[in-house]
């Protein structure tokens, strides 16, 4: 049926299911780059650059387009969008980019969503908030369920460290962004998702050429096609037609409804995991998966939303 036949809810639907699987690339494109044969070695920094760099026009155009007519922006405004674009698109995507080096893109997407129920835990300890005995359920079924998936990871490797170290990094990336979307509420309110979101990608942006620039020499860019291909493909296809599906289907369907398609996310990630990286599927990953699945259900629709902030804003680190 041709597109524009279709009900808006419709290409809504479409449009969030389209934006989890695109999301859901992320880690392939990290591990496969990885894993492309090389005489100069690719680290973490090297081609979290090459990713940002790449969807860095896309989200310049954005930013002007969405800055034109608007007030200039105060010390203030600067701040906290250089505090947040370094908290949650530099430093949670370093922090996972280094953990994918040790872990499979499984346990990777199952560990990063556990962002909803950190956020909540950020809001008890530190705004005054309250869980609920619902909110707190939630919390149990998401780490059970990252327990059966990190054991599967460890039965796998056969080396406890290894996992160990690397759902540490990705974990830290899972609480950097907490903290990043927990903060992010007056911004978004004060400046627009779109606005927010182009210069928070920006100032990250800026952050990590920066980093490059201090820990590696230039001739680390000079990497296979294979590399290149990779970081253009999570720049592309998991990084900013996302973000664009996911502004689409919100306008269509609401957030709430899109978050909700948006918890598919990990699943399509385990079977991408083991379709294109030969990773393994077993019986527990896939109840680990379903267990985190259903720790952030149970958050996304047994409580009101704590922040008004659009799944727009979460894109970059997805």
């Amino acid at each position: 049926m041709p597109w524009k036949h279709w009900s808006s809810e419709r290409l809504g639907f479409a449009l969030a299911i389209l934006a989890a699987l695109g999301f859901s690339f992320k880690a392939i494109f990290v591990k496969l780059a990885y894993a492309v044969p090389q005489t100069v070695p690719l680290d973490s920094v090297t081609l979290l650059t090459l990713r940002m760099a790449f969807s860095l026009p896309f989200f310049a155009w954005v930013g002007l387009r969405s800055g034109q007519g608007l007030a200039p922006l105060s010390r203030r405004d600067w701040l906290l969008l250089s505090a947040l674009g370094l908290l949650g698109y530099y430093g949670a995507s370093i922090l996972d980019f280094i953990g994918l080096r040790y872990i499979t893109a499984a346990l990777e997407r199952l560990i990063l969503f556990t962002y909803p129920t950190l956020t909540l835990l950020i809001g008890v300890l530190f705004l005054g908030q309250t869980a609920s005995r619902r909110e707190l359920g939630a919390l149990a079924l998401s780490y059970a369920g990252i327990g059966l998936a990190f054991a599967h990871d460890l039965q796998v490797a056969g080396d406890m460290q290894t996992v160990l170290v690397g759902a540490a990094f990705v974990f830290g990336s899972s609480v950097s962004y907490a903290f990043y979307q927990a903060g992010s509420e007056p911004a978004i309110r004060r400046l627009g998702a779109a606005r927010f979101t182009a210069l928070a990608m920006l100032i990250s942006t800026a952050a990590t050429l920066l980093h490059f620039v201090a820990t590696q020499p230039v001739h680390a860019l000079a990497q296979p096609a294979p590399v290149y291909l990779h970081a253009m493909g999570m720049a592309l296809f998991a990084t900013v037609l996302p973000v664009f599906m996911t502004s689409g289907a919100i306008r269509r369907i609401g957030a709430s409804r899109t978050a909700l398609i948006g918890t598919i996310g990990p699943v399509l990630t385990i079977f991408l995991g083991a379709w294109l990286l030969g990773e393994r599927l077993s019986l527990p990953q896939l109840a680990g998966a379903g267990l985190v699945l259903a720790g952030v259900l149970l958050i996304s629709r047994g409580s009101q939303p704590r922040s008004q902030v659009p799944a727009s804003t979460v894109a970059a680190l997805k």
